[in-house]
């Protein structure tokens, strides 16, 4: 762990604890730091940006009435995370969606293929494969059972570590590996075809 995320998460422990003290205003520091990771994370489960707008903020909310019961027992926006996963999937639920409405934006997909042969590609052929392959990864990632694609949401767009992984989704480390696994070996035999024909 870095100096610095340990700075920030001492920072975060000291917010927490002032508004567990009363001071109300302090959360608005939390919200600040930490709003547009929310968003982009529960942009991912919910299409409509207003409505993630409107489940983010309910996210805050919810952390907010059960700060009382936090104890420092994992980071604080790890913590965080974990209420915004399962108050955007009861969302999806309360809206008698399925988790296929799951999207991944093409700038998400270009971060999870992060292949370092595709860069530098300028001939028509070769963009249009790269595109494919954006494509294929998005479809992919799409198809994946729930848990597998939000551990690989995780791990891939929101770098975090396993261990933050398995508390943001409350189960084992060897279950997050093992989902990682899984979801890049899927994704991976969808790729391989594509890049067997781009004579990679």
């Amino acid at each position: 762990m870095s100096s610095h995320t340990k700075y920030s998460e001492q920072l975060d422990e000291d917010i927490v604890l002032r508004v567990q003290r009363g001071d109300r205003s302090a959360f608005d520091f939390l919200v600040i730091k930490y709003q547009h990771k929310i968003i982009q994370l529960v942009n991912r489960y919910v299409k409509d940006p207003s409505e993630a707008q409107d489940v983010a903020q309910e996210t805050f909310i919810k952390a907010y009435r059960a700060l009382g019961n936090f104890r420092g027992d994992s980071a604080f926006y790890t913590w965080l995370y974990r209420i915004a996963i399962n108050t955007a999937k009861n969302y999806l639920v309360s809206r008698s969606r399925r988790s296929s409405d799951y999207q991944v934006d093409i700038q998400d997909a270009e971060a999870l293929e992060n292949a370092p042969q595709l860069q530098g590609m300028e001939t028509p052929e070769r963009l249009l494969l790269n595109q494919e392959i954006i494509d294929t990864i998005k479809i992919a990632i799409d198809k994946l059972p729930e848990e597998m694609r939000t551990a690989i949401m995780l791990r891939e767009f929101e770098g975090m570590s396993y261990e933050e992984i398995a508390e943001a989704m409350d189960c084992p480390v060897g279950t997050v590996r093992s989902r990682i696994f899984r979801a890049r070996e899927a994704i991976d035999n969808k790729l391989n075809p594509l890049l067997e024909h781009g004579d990679f």
